[in-house]
Formats: C-alpha cells, structure tokens, sequence
C-alpha cells in the first residue's frame, strides 16, 4: 500500500442527477429529462478524485452499504486511482444515496439518504493510512451523525500529533446546530474551506447577526476573523460565482471566479476544495491556492457529475492562462 499524500475522511455518496429539471411534476405526473446520469457523490469521494485528478495521490476513508450503490462507489474511487482500502462496509445497513435535480441553468436541488455515512464513527479510521500523509481533510461535517464534533475533534488532533496538516470542509446542517457541533472541532483545524452560506450560518452567533446571509465584503471578512480566533490560520470561503476569498493570518484576497458555461453546478464547491488543497501540497502562495480552487470548480460544472469536469493540474493551468489571456 502506497503512502498517500492527502486522505480524505467523509461521506459516500451515490448520485443520481436528473437534467434539466425546472418544474417539478404534479403528484401523479411524468416527466420527461434530457438525461438521467449516475454519478459518484459525497464530499469525501469528490474531493478525493479531485485531488487525485490533479496530481495528488489520495486515500479516502468513509462507509458504504454492502449493496448495488456501495458496488458503486467503490468501484468508482478505484477506477479513478485513489486508494479505497479505508472504505469500510457494513451489513444491514444502506450506502448513501442523493437524487440531484438541475435546472437548466445548472443550479442544483436536493433529496438525500444519510445512510451509511450517520454510521461513520471514528473507530472505522484505519490510522495506518495516515502513516507519512502530509494532510488529513474531513469532507462533510454535519452529515455523519455520530462522528461529528467530538468524535472528529479528536481524529483531528491525533492527525495533528502524528504531523499532518489539517482541513475541514462542511455541509448543511439541516439539524440547525451549526456551531455546536464545530466549537470543539475548529481549535484543531489548519485550512476551513466551506461554502459562504455554511459559514455564515456557523458563524452568526460568534459576530451577532441574523438570520439573513450578508455578503457585503465586511461582512466576509468578520466571518474569516470569528473562525480565525477560534483555531484556523487560513480560512478559504467558497462565494460560488463570485469566486472565493482567502485569509491567512493577517493577510486577505478577494480571488474572481472564471466565467464558464454552467452545465451542473453538483460537486462544484469540493472541487474548489480539491484545488485549493492541491495548491497547498504543492506549495503555492495563497492567491493561487484560491485560483486553483476556483479554476478546478469551474471546470467541474462543465459536464455533467461530480468530478466529469476536473482535468490534470497541467490542463488546469492551462484553463487558467488562457482565461487569463
């Protein structure tokens, strides 16, 4: 087993996507879609082959179902390269599924099974894989019922302890408990890479405000200062077409997205996590690092699925010069 650069721990998801859909049918009717394509899904698994995408040999390490879905998952993580020998399976219980519905402006709704991922616990990480990785990224915070929080603090300071970097990416929490859940979990987090919306809602209580997303830049940068004094050096918000914004101690970058045409958004914001992490690996400056991120989401929402879209970093760069050109 070779030593990989990066593992991701998270969710597992099978997609299901459906295009375009602009108006849901009334009970009782059929509609007809353009397509109907199954995808890989789960932030742990695209950001995973993301990385591996780019250059960046990765492990990912989550929980399946011992069923058709599970067949596919894994079968997709080894066929795109990354290491999959941390993907547990376990009886009796159903692999994590997502129906993605895509209107035809690329923008995404969705009905999701928590599955397997609500039985993800912290002892189903096997740390050998650990063993020389210079990043451990859990990918899904508030999707794993019973890992989230304490369970994940804790496998983040044993990464730290064993000398990896860390970084944390989230995802909506539907239980509204946003910062209960992250409080315990941040102190120990390197690189805090999630969506502007998420981060907002974390982070309402720690600057007093409501319920109303602000994005003013003010307002973001508040957000990236609250998070900061908790644990995270950097911090790297996903502004969707806005493009991102990074800050890294006292320093900050507004980075503006490339303009593409948009044929499915699903899996965009773990694809600018894989970017920008990619960067990090290899060394970049922070500027670039959010340029990758926003290069490699850009291409992602190209074709159709989650990771379709991702090219080699070569290709990337090149997206990049010629955008720039």
């Amino acid at each position: 087993m070779a030593i990989s650069e990066v593992v991701c721990v998270g969710i597992l998801v099978a997609d299901l996507i459906a295009r375009p859909v602009d108006q849901y049918p009334r009970r009782g009717e059929l509609v007809t879609v353009d397509e109907l394509h199954p995808s890989i899904g789960g932030c742990a698994a695209n950001t995973g082959i993301g990385l591996q995408k780019l250059g960046i040999s990765t492990s990912v390490i989550g929980k399946i179902g011992c069923d058709a879905f599970g067949d596919f998952v894994q079968s997709t993580l080894i066929r795109h390269g990354v290491e999959a020998s941390g993907v547990r399976r376990e009886m009796g219980v159903t692999t994590s599924a997502t129906m993605v519905i895509v209107g035809g402006d690329g923008e995404r709704s969705f009905i999701h099974h928590l599955g397997a991922n609500a039985r993800f616990v912290a002892d189903d990480i096997d740390w050998t894989l650990l063993e020389g990785a210079k990043l451990l990224h859990i990918a899904g915070h508030f999707l794993m019922a019973q890992f989230d929080g304490e369970q994940c603090a804790q496998v983040l300071k044993r990464a730290k302890e064993m000398g990896l970097k860390t970084a944390l990416d989230t995802a909506w929490d539907a239980s509204g408990r946003w910062m209960e859940l992250l409080e315990t979990v941040l102190p120990h987090v390197d690189y805090f890479v999630p969506s502007y919306a998420e981060a907002w809602h974390c982070a309402r209580g720690l600057i007093g405000a409501g319920e109303e997303v602000d994005e003013s830049p003010q307002a973001i940068e508040r957000v990236a200062r609250a998070f900061q004094k908790i644990g995270p050096s950097v911090v790297a918000l996903k502004l969707g077409e806005s493009g991102s914004y990074v800050r890294a101690g006292e320093e900050a970058w507004r980075v503006p997205p490339f303009h593409v045409q948009s044929v499915d958004a699903t899996g965009a914001g773990d694809a600018f996590a894989a970017g920008f992490l990619a960067g990090v690996v290899r060394g970049f400056d922070w500027p670039a690092c959010a340029e990758l991120g926003n290069a490699v989401g850009a291409c992602s929402v190209t074709k159709i699925g989650t990771v379709e879209g991702i090219r080699s970093l070569s290709e990337t760069q090149e997206f990049i010069a010629a955008q720039r050109a």
